[in-house]
Parts: C-alpha cells; sequence; structure tokens
C-alpha cells in the first residue's frame, strides 16, 4: 500500500522545457553542449538531482522533427527538457506549480513551461524513501500550503548538506 491511499499524498515525475539561450556558437551541436553545461551550472549544487535532456522540437505544419536549437547569426535558443520528482504531493498540478519554482528560481530569465506531470510509485522501491515520504506526510498534514512539495524536495537536499556542515564546525 502507498501513501497515497492513507493520506492522499503522491509523488510525480515533473518535466519542464527550458529555452536556454546561447551565444557565439557556430552549430545546433555546439550550441545544446553549451547550453546542457549552462543549465548544469545554474542547477548544481542545489538541484543535481535535475535531469537535463535534449528537448524534442517538430515543425508546427508537417510535424517534422528539428534540431532543439534554433541556430541565427551565431546565437541559439536550445530547447531542453528538465526532469524533477517531486514528492508529497496532492494534486498534479501542485507538483508543476513546486518543479517550475524550484528550477526557475535558478534559471533567472529562461522561460519554463510544464511539458508533461506522471505520477510515480516510489513509495515501495526502497525501505529508506517509504521512511522520508512517512515524515513528510506528516509535516505536510501540519502544514497545508502551497510549498509541501517544496519543503520535501529542499528536506531531502538539505540531509546530505548538514553532515558537512556540522563537520566543519568540528573541525574549528
Amino acid at each position: 500500500m502507498s501513501l497515497r491511499g492513507e493520506g492522499g499524498h503522491m509523488n510525480c515525475r515533473v518535466v519542464v522545457e527550458a529555452a536556454v539561450p546561447v551565444y557565439d556558437v557556430e552549430t545546433a551541436d555546439e550550441a545544446v553542449r553549451i547550453a546542457i553545461s549552462k543549465t548544469g551550472e545554474m542547477l548544481n549544487p542545489d538541484l543535481n538531482y535535475v535531469e537535463i535532456n535534449m528537448g524534442e522540437r517538430s515543425c508546427p505544419h508537417c510535424g517534422e522533427e528539428l534540431e532543439p536549437a534554433f541556430l541565427a547569426a551565431d546565437e541559439s535558443l536550445v530547447a531542453l527538457e528538465l526532469e524533477i520528482t517531486v514528492f508529497n504531493v496532492e494534486r498534479e498540478e501542485h507538483a508543476a506549480r513546486i518543479a517550475r519554482k524550484e528550477i526557475g528560481q535558478r534559471l533567472e530569465n529562461i522561460p519554463l513551461e510544464v511539458l508533461e506531470i506522471e505520477q510515480t510509485d516510489e513509495d515501495g522501491d526502497d525501505d529508506e524513501s517509504d521512511e522520508d515520504s512517512g515524515d513528510e506526510a506528516e509535516t505536510s498534514s501540519d502544514d497545508e500550503g502551497s510549498t509541501d512539495g517544496g519543503e520535501s524536495v529542499d528536506d531531502t537536499d538539505d540531509d546530505d548538506v548538514l553532515p558537512e556542515f556540522e563537520e566543519l564546525i568540528d573541525e574549528s
């Protein structure tokens, strides 16, 4: 049994399209490589769990597949797909808002559009994730607000950061 049945909470995989500008490039391949690198730098270390993939574009008239980069005058606009899993949300719309907020805070001035939201069943994959999800469910039932999932994402990241911080204090 998953937490979805008990508290109405679920985990969602959200795919967000980003339009990343790249300057002084000669080829579409070069533009894509630079866009992926630039996006990775902006997301790390805070969102190093976001998957970055080339976007899929097609001609609106004939449906022919196009390169993910539009190139003109040595400048390019590259379509990238950013995939993030948002934990402990009540609705898919909630997951989409959290994903846009988390990614958008780090990718300033880059347009984002939610492409896909899919419910995931990660509750049964790992005993540790069951315990974490249980803790998150208790926390969110106390604080019914639009940042529940955002806090869950940050909580997961904070767990990894805190021990390092404590080690630094111990060394002083």
